[in-house]
């Protein structure tokens, strides 16, 4: 009876190790190698990211890899084939010119899905407090109000780095505007800043932009700059107007499409909106939830949205 015992623990053993060995080629067979997604530094473009980055590996089989960079230099990674994509692109008709439609390097990926706006905001106690702030005619009236150590007797305008799309000093200058760009380095610092004042309730103007967890939070009023019109931003030097509407979208290398594995299909069809962004960047950034958890947690509720990104056979 012992050895009839022992003969069938050694076979349970010996299938549980067979069946482990089974499971690990299966899954060395499923990776396909390592794509390399640049990682720009909004908390935005990092739920773009991490989504697809978690469902690459863990439906595809890929190892994928963030690489940070900023707007411009993504571009000439792409160029270079060090970087095979880039997941949000906030139009950059100039480098398009240069690199999609001049050397061919670049591939347009189509739609994110996300409409990016741009503007100067105040909150919304300040607009209550002063009704016509909202006018851009209006704003030299209150500069004071937005005086700081680092702007002197001019107006702050609170942004967040100097390599995102920004025509800030310009528009100040064109415009006539009493106020002076004060960058908080990153996104992040931006956001600290305007918060620790919104729970001062004290006067704050700054540049921001959508989509952006943070308006899910905090109610701001838009400053209602000249509005855009088709070339009037050509000249940075002598722009006058607001920003347009973005349609935001995605970048590859030519190599990587012209390959068209399924990870570059699942990047090409990677589609969703602004709320759906909003919600994980607010799980990353508001409730300092991991990156592979917030992705995990979007997934696991969101299948009807990612299925259709997902390549036949997968």
């Amino acid at each position: 009876m012992r050895h009839v015992r022992s003969s069938a623990l050694l076979m349970s053993i010996l299938m549980f190790v067979t069946l482990a060995i089974s499971t690990e080629t299966q899954a060395q067979q499923r990776v396909h190698g390592t794509v390399r997604i640049g990682l720009h530094s909004w908390v935005g473009y990092h739920a773009n990211a991490e989504v697809v980055k978690y469902l690459l590996e863990r439906r595809l089989g890929y190892d994928v890899e963030l690489v940070p960079v900023d707007e411009e230099h993504g571009w000439q990674a792409l160029d270079g084939g060090a970087l095979d994509a880039v997941v949000e692109n906030w139009g950059h008709e100039e480098l398009a010119a240069a690199y999609i439609h001049g050397r061919g390097t670049v591939v347009d990926g189509g739609p994110t899905g996300n409409t990016g706006t741009i503007g100067w905001y105040v909150p919304d106690y300040l607009a209550e407090q002063y009704p016509d702030i909202t006018d851009w005619r209006n704003l030299n009236r209150y500069a004071h109000l937005f005086a700081t150590a680092d702007s002197g007797r001019r107006g702050r305008l609170l942004a967040a780095s100097p390599s995102y799309v920004t025509y800030e000093n310009a528009l100040i200058k064109n415009l006539g505007l009493n106020y002076t760009v004060v960058f908080a380095g990153s996104e992040g610092a931006e956001i600290d800043e305007v918060r620790r004042l919104y729970a001062q309730r004290k006067p704050v103007l700054f540049y921001f932009y959508e989509p952006q967890w943070l308006t899910w939070r905090l109610q701001f009023r838009r400053i209602e700059l000249p509005a855009y019109r088709e070339g009037c931003d050509a000249d940075p030097v002598t722009i006058t107007c607001g920003y347009p509407s973005y349609r935001l979208n995605k970048l590859f290398s030519r190599k990587f499409a012209e390959e068209d594995s399924p990870a570059y299909r699942l990047l090409r069809d990677f589609r969703w909106t602004n709320a759906d962004q909003d919600m994980v960047a607010g799980w990353m950034a508001g409730k300092r939830m991991s990156p592979e958890n917030a992705a995990r947690r979007w997934v696991q509720s969101h299948r009807d949205v990612w299925q259709s990104w997902i390549p036949d056979g997968y």
